[in-house]
């Protein structure tokens, strides 16, 4: 699929990129967010785009795939990002590893000040013995990766622990990423418009995608 000018369709205030290993569940937890259900899906192949609404803001959110063969690609889709997700499997050390190796380096084209939340996907199929990552761990790692930010608005440890299938804590991720860098009142929050959706998959980029660069906006 030839690459669309995301740069004119992708009128947002904010751009949020998912990022990490293949079949540890992005695009479940997208869905999960934006569906309200459990999707399991095959490995995204490029990205896909869905934009959301947090209050009068639209919200960009990039689903990349994790294959290392599309690591050039989700380079170019976190470009002006003002939030990442790291997400990885918490019943499997490898995936968590690869963030800081294959995935923060991504983020070089992002908003300087781009917040890096971590999650821990498929707290459902956890057990004492198949977990391999420990919360004390990831919230270190979360905490080394935004050491450019705040503490004081970071409240807590950017480190979420999800299921995509119960709903557990999926919400709460996607709630943090906006408050914290597009802050509504209370009673804004209690009026924001329900979560829609429109997907644009995109497989391809073509060597248009350079001259693109010198017309990209810097994401809030």
């Amino acid at each position: 699929m030839i690459l669309i000018r995301l740069l004119q369709l992708d009128k947002r205030d904010l751009k949020v990129v998912i990022l990490g290993d293949v079949n540890v569940g992005k695009t479940s937890l997208i869905c999960r967010y934006i569906d309200g259900k459990f999707l399991a899906s095959d490995p995204t192949v490029g990205a896909s785009f869905f934009m959301t609404h947090w209050g009068p803001y639209n919200v960009a959110v990039w689903d990349t795939a994790g294959q290392e063969k599309y690591t050039g690609l989700s380079s170019f889709y976190c470009r002006n990002a003002g939030a990442a997700i790291f997400a990885f499997d918490l019943n499997c050390m490898k995936s968590f590893n690869s963030l800081g190796v294959r995935f923060l380096p991504l983020l070089d084209s992002a908003h300087e000040c781009c917040l890096k939340v971590l999650v821990g996907t498929k707290l459902d199929l956890t057990t004492p013995g198949s977990r391999q990552v420990s919360t004390e761990a990831a919230e270190k790692l979360a905490l080394q990766m935004n050491a450019d930010q705040s503490i004081e608005k970071l409240q807590k440890a950017p480190y979420f622990e999800t299921s995509s299938k119960t709903g557990h804590n999926v919400e709460e991720v996607f709630d943090y990423i906006l408050q914290y860098c597009l802050p509504l009142s209370p009673e804004q929050i209690k009026r924001r418009p329900t979560v829609s959706k429109s997907t644009i998959n995109l497989t391809d980029i073509k060597s248009e995608s350079s001259t693109e660069e010198d017309h990209k906006k810097c994401c809030a």
